[in-house]
């Protein structure tokens, strides 16, 4: 499928075509496969979960322990402080006490890397209401950084709903854009190697580099076959082990020859 490229100034200068089985992750006619998308984003949204929800019991409440009024003779209940749970501002009666709760989730590589090219194809393929909902610029990038003209670029482009706007990895390139974009209201920052199905599912209309999307595509998320594992890509070689020290000898400082580095 062919992909509309547009400019900085929001008209159309060219095309890019993008192979959609590449991005399929089913046997389906439209390539779309919903559920494994909606079980990587339920992935992604729940390891964001820190937590650490905390509430206090009666005993955390800060305040008076005095007794409210005197247990006989005035025909209420008895109470003794007001940090009991039905009181206003009292303690809750079955409050989280636990350190830390885990709500992660995980999933294979390949399949998450599938998810995650299968939402960027449904963005390509867009909606009835929408249409295609991915803008392709040329060359993502401002000389200098101004809030206003990122303001026009946007209005460019025709969005009415918000939109996650990808920046390179190279911060030299995407300072520019990073600053001007970071106070605008519906407008969302990625890095391109943190563009998953859950950032571009939480906004109407994906803006990407023609070069980063290329880079994305045939980068490490290409590999959804075993590879992934055997030789994944960018993999960075582990660091040589550093030489053994006798006990009691420091580093550097030169081993006679035949010692074993024992007492003796």
């Amino acid at each position: 499928m062919n992909v509309p490229v547009y400019n900085m100034q929001g008209a159309e200068v060219g095309s890019m075509s993008i192979d959609e089985s590449a991005l399929s992750a089913s046997y389906s006619d439209d390539g779309l496969n919903p559920s494994l998308v909606k079980q990587a984003y339920v992935m992604y949204h729940a390891n964001r979960r820190q937590g650490s929800a905390r509430t206090k019991n009666r005993a955390a409440i800060a305040g008076s322990t005095a007794k409210m009024y005197k247990q006989k003779g005035t025909g209420r209940a008895r109470h003794s402080t007001k940090k009991a749970p039905q009181f206003k501002g009292g303690g809750r009666a079955f409050a989280e006490t636990r350190s830390r709760e885990d709500y992660h989730l995980d999933m294979p590589k390949k399949m998450r890397r599938k998810a995650n090219r299968n939402a960027l194809l449904s963005k390509i393929i867009g909606s009835e209401a929408f249409g295609p909902e991915i803008r392709v610029i040329d060359d993502l990038k401002m000389d200098s950084v101004k809030t206003k003209e990122f303001v026009n670029f946007i209005g460019a482009l025709n969005l009415n709903r918000s939109a996650l706007v990808v920046l390179s990895n190279d911060a030299d390139k995407s300072d520019n854009i990073r600053k001007s974009a970071r106070n605008v209201a519906d407008v969302q920052l990625c890095p391109l190697d943190q563009m998953t199905c859950f950032e571009m599912l939480n906004n109407r209309y994906l803006i990407i580099g023609k070069a980063e999307l290329e880079a994305w595509i045939n980068g490490a998320s290409s590999q959804t076959g075993k590879a992934a594992k055997i030789n994944p890509m960018g993999k960075q070689d582990k660091k040589p082990r550093r030489p053994s020290v006798p006990r009691g000898k420091k580093r550097g400082q030169p081993v006679a020859a035949g010692s074993d580095g024992g007492a003796g």
